[in-house]
């Protein structure tokens, strides 16, 4: 994880996010890309301003972005200092998850870091509709949330929430290793189940691959009953366990996508009161990996 991206509206919400960040990779040498989207409104109608004190909107409000980065570089130095860190900005001229996608292609992004405000009421999407926007179109890159208030802690204690249900892949799994190895983190595999039964030949081949791959980490599997939803129940179990970090991999039908399709009211019990990391399927160049490793592990 080298090369981290890290988008931010200048709030203190994005700060936190950024804070975490600097903290989580203090002892690494990184290149994080700050990144502002800006889409200023563009007049239509001769009765409205085109013009501020002879600054066309649109290049004001690119100033302003442009400044609010180096603003954000200046604090972020003043206060961490670290001389493995490097810096760039980008600001753009355009929608927020669009871009996103377009610098983890022309970059090659490791990581994505972003904040999230998490539900405050019925109203409220599940941790913010841009974050969700963004796991959602994250398909090469894993994202990090950070909650909104979330003081940074070692995450010594990682819970990998999973089903079983799917072949696991090294380059899948490698942001949870790596992340584990950096702390020398136990890693709690977290299985939900609506109603405890014994798993299936294919869940316990899985299950018994995954402990092959995290080998070289401390962890452990438990088993919960669901209760009135997935991402409710993964709430208590991080809360009764004290874990600092919660993983998952985003594909059809995982736990992931099951939490963004549940009625509001359910998701509002999820509050993202620890930092998140999804990581996406891979594609169809991982397809075949995974069915090689499949192979493999089924010959070898």
């Amino acid at each position: 994880m080298q090369k981290i991206l890290i988008p931010t509206d200048f709030s203190e919400n994005a700060w936190n996010a950024i804070n975490y960040a600097m903290q989580l990779f203090r002892n690494k040498k990184c290149t994080f890309y700050l990144l502002n989207t800006y889409t200023p409104v563009i007049p239509s109608s001769r009765f409205m301003a085109k013009m501020i004190d002879g600054v066309s909107i649109v290049d004001a409000v690119r100033n302003s972005s442009e400044q609010g980065l180096l603003k954000t570089v200046e604090r972020i130095k003043s206060k961490y200092g670290n001389i493995g860190h490097t810096f760039e900005t980008i600001s753009s001229f355009n929608l927020l998850v669009e871009e996103v996608k377009d610098i983890v292609d022309a970059y090659d992004i490791n990581l994505v870091i972003t904040g999230t405000k998490g539900s405050s009421g019925i109203d409220e999407v599940f941790m913010g509709s841009n974050t969700v926007r963004i796991i959602k179109n994250s398909k090469k890159c894993p994202v990090l949330a950070i909650p909104q208030h979330f003081d940074f802690v070692t995450p010594t204690e990682i819970a990998f929430a999973t089903d079983f249900n799917r072949f696991y892949t090294t380059s899948e799994l490698k942001p949870l290793l790596e992340l584990a190895e950096m702390f020398q983190a136990t890693i709690r595999i977290v299985h939900v189940q609506y109603g405890i039964k014994a798993l299936s030949e294919l869940q316990q081949f899985n299950l018994n691959m995954l402990r092959r791959y995290l080998n070289n980490a401390e962890h452990y599997v438990h088993t919960v009953s669901e209760l009135n939803s997935v991402s409710q129940t993964l709430e208590m179990f991080t809360e009764e366990l004290d874990i600092h970090l919660l993983a998952l991999l985003n594909y059809q039908h995982s736990y992931m996508e099951k939490m963004t399709r549940e009625p509001i009211v359910k998701r509002t019990a999820f509050h993202t009161q620890i930092p998140l990391l999804v990581i996406p399927e891979l594609g169809m160049e991982g397809v075949s990996k995974n069915i090689e490793e499949q192979e493999n592990a089924i010959t070898g």
